[in-house]
């Protein structure tokens, strides 16, 4: 289990955290791109690619045959883990979907190996965010992790379906995500992780206890995390910055 951190502290979030490619500069010339990055996002979601290993396999011979070098395959959609996690085990009592296709399966294991066989780049993709279903194990173990609005409610449709969100600025929930990412880091070859929008807390919640207690947040007890990408494509570490 990681180090437990400081109770406050910022997740520097952008859209996405790519792989840095290599720039190649000619004298008089401004710089590109040593390489076209073209890539394709991976899910289980209106897909079945992702629900056996002959499925997965020859997407990725596809992929290569289509001179695609770079797939973002979800490892965190639905409240669970698509790689086994004892991070996930702990906090939501699942390590890994249990989905037909999916339980008893290592994915990112699979797709890192047979990715990078073919010369492609893997970026792990953290789907949902801080979204989950609303009916998820996770938003069930964990009703104080999940963000509301002024009158208490909590779920945001998307569609058809019924979402909540964690909120960010719980430090538990900040805990949750960091050592998810963590663990990916330090237990796979990847190149790079690419967060998503979900990231975003939907401008209506945030009204509950932990976030109006962070009026009273003394900054000098944040704690910065910077998900660093080298600059020669490979996953750099996690530095924290106190101030």
């Amino acid at each position: 289990m990681y180090a437990k951190r400081p109770l406050w502290f910022v997740v520097l979030l952008s859209l996405s955290v790519m792989l840095s490619l290599s720039i190649a500069a000619r004298p008089g010339q401004p710089a590109t791109p040593a390489t076209e990055l073209r890539g394709v996002w991976l899910t289980n979601i209106d897909s079945d690619v992702l629900f056996s290993r002959a499925k997965l396999a020859d997407a990725l011979q596809n992929l290569d045959r289509l001179n695609f070098n770079t797939v973002y395959p979800t490892v965190w959609n639905w409240g669970y883990t698509l790689y086994p996690s004892s991070v996930a085990k702990n906090a939501i009592g699942r390590a890994v979907d249990p989905e037909p296709g999916l339980r008893g399966r290592d994915l990112l294991a699979e797709i890192v190996e047979q990715g990078h066989a073919l010369g492609m780049t893997v970026i792990p993709w953290f789907e949902f965010g801080f979204m989950a279903p609303a009916d998820s194990d996770l938003a069930a173990r964990h009703p104080e992790w999940i963000a509301s609005r002024s009158d208490g409610s909590q779920i945001v449709k998307e569609g058809k379906h019924d979402r909540v969100w964690l909120n960010p600025l719980h430090p538990e929930v900040q805990e949750f995500i960091v050592d998810l990412i963590a663990e990916i880091v330090t237990n796979y070859d990847i190149d790079g992780i690419q967060l998503d929008d979900h990231f975003g807390l939907p401008v209506e919640l945030g009204y509950d206890p932990t976030r109006c207690s962070c009026t009273r947040w003394n900054i000098r007890d944040s704690v910065l995390l910077i998900i660093l990408v080298t600059p020669s494509g490979s996953v750099g570490e996690l530095i924290k910055l106190r101030q």
